[in-house]
């Protein structure tokens, strides 16, 4: 499983865990939160009502008496009220009152007048003083039918005479619940979205850093041209933490596998120098002596050749990029390319397709004229004299297809996985010495660090054709 899948669980997990935790205890404090402000409210309702109703209770007509006609009017009266978004017609109260012993000799609903209550906790906590209250379901069967009974005492002086209940169905507030239990699921909901899509933000975040790195230390281990991701803060870091190791190491690990082939490849030409060097030290004919000669400079100058070359080609391998690149014509690009071989013995000859001179590629101008210039000059060398080298440019699918073939030997099978080896090279026609097998890696190397490739392949009739692909900048 991915580090940002498992980031996003573990997040939405415990948001989760939080937000049922947190709607579960809301919803559990509301109606009992509710019921408590409306046991409140009947208290005071209580011992008002007791107060009013202890002069016809103490004269004997508290079922008969002005006390009791306007408890009964109550239920009569339209209230008309609209509480905060609930219309109240009108009023739920149920009044009724219980002497000294606990028998109902009021009830303004009608129903149990002369019943003993003296077992129900209102009345029977009451009676001793106490404060006395129940919930008691009508419908044993609903728990929606609960109603909640308050009492409060009937006074004599200092002794409890009766007691008065005011009682209200829990129904009648059950409205007010759900919709706050609704608004608080709904806005938990939101909660809950809010904090799967903040968390979805963030391990993609996470995810898209690490990947990021991830992949840049995947293409330095296999060797490949990899730029170092953008990356802020913390990650950003340690991105450049890995740069930096990266170009330590490759540093150490590039000076000592160039130095050792350097010095692989050095040993012939020196071993040439040094044995010229040695006879010409002794007496020798004048033919002789200048044919030694020459193979010291000649040998002299295949070394030089080859240093430049592999400098050349070590900058281009240490680039990750190319850091200011330019606009470069494909016609300019093929000309400064075949200029400097118009004195060989063998022609140049370049064509572009039709309207596409003015095409522009965007790279380093100089770079991509060394890669061409490579490609010629290997072409030219395997030319037989008087020959033709063809340099052919035009559109392809990829971006721009240039071609450069020449009528030479061709390249032995046993060779083509290998030619852009570093310093692999193939004998020149003639019995000319090798070259300094440099020349094809540095166009493998410059193609790549453009997004292009190079290939070498056979040419129908004889020869090789180099194809060297390079991409066309994008159009914003």
């Amino acid at each position: 499983m991915r580090i940002g899948l498992r980031i996003l669980l573990g997040y939405f997990l415990i948001v989760a865990l939080a937000a049922f935790l947190l709607m579960r205890v809301f919803t559990q404090e509301i109606k009992p939160g509710v019921r408590q402000a409306m046991e409140d409210t009947l208290a005071d309702t209580a011992n008002v009502l007791a107060e009013l109703a202890t002069d016809d209770f103490l004269d004997g007509r508290i079922d008969d008496g002005r006390f009791a006609a306007r408890v009964r009017a109550l239920g009569a009266r339209e209230i008309g009220a609209n509480i905060w978004g609930f219309y109240k017609a009108q009023a739920d109260y149920r009044v009724y009152v219980t002497d000294a012993d606990g028998v109902v000799v009021f009830d303004s609903a009608g129903r149990d007048l002369g019943r003993d209550f003296s077992r129900w906790n209102d009345v029977y906590l009451t009676l001793r003083g106490r404060y006395g209250a129940r919930s008691t379901q009508s419908d044993p069967g609903d728990d929606r039918s609960s109603v909640m009974h308050v009492a409060a005492p009937i006074r004599d002086g200092n002794r409890i005479v009766g007691v008065l209940t005011v009682a209200k169905p829990n129904s009648a507030i059950a409205p007010f619940i759900a919709r706050s239990e609704r608004t608080i699921l709904r806005w938990g909901f939101v909660l809950l979205g809010t904090a799967l899509a903040v968390g979805l933000l963030a391990s993609w975040w996470l995810s898209r850093q690490l990947v990021g790195l991830r992949r840049y230390a995947d293409a330095v281990t296999a060797g490949e041209r990899a730029s170092l991701p953008r990356a802020a803060g913390e990650f950003g870091d340690l991105g450049r933490a890995l740069e930096t190791m990266r170009e330590r190491l490759e540093g150490k690990q590039y000076v000592e596998r160039y130095v050792h082939a350097l010095t692989h490849e050095l040993k012939a030409p020196l071993a040439a120098v040094r044995g010229a060097a040695e006879l010409l030290e002794s007496p020798l004919p004048e033919a002789d002596r200048a044919r030694f000669a020459a193979s010291v400079r000649e040998q002299s100058e295949r070394m030089a050749q080859m240093i430049d070359k592999l400098l050349a080609l070590a900058a281009v391998e240490h680039l990750q990029r190319i850091e200011q690149p330019g606009d470069v014509g494909l016609a300019a690009l093929l000309d400064a390319a075949a200029t400097p071989f118009a004195e060989r013995p063998v022609r140049v000859r370049c064509t572009i397709e039709d309207g596409q001179g003015a095409l522009q590629l965007r790279g380093d101008p100089f770079l991509l004229r060394q890669a061409l210039s490579n490609l010629i000059d290997n072409a030219c060398d395997f030319s037989p004299a008087g020959g033709v080298v063809e340099v052919d440019a035009c559109l392809s699918e990829s971006g721009v297809a240039i071609t450069v073939a020449d009528r030479g030997p061709g390249i032995p099978d046993y060779a083509r996985d290998r030619v852009f080896e570093r310093f692999y090279s193939l004998p020149r026609p003639g019995g000319r010495s090798r070259s300094s097998g440099l020349g094809l890696a540095f166009v493998a190397e410059v193609a790549s660090l453009h997004g292009g490739r190079v290939q070498l392949m056979p040419r129908e009739g004889g020869g090789t054709r180099a194809l060297l692909q390079l991409p066309l900048p994008s159009v914003a």
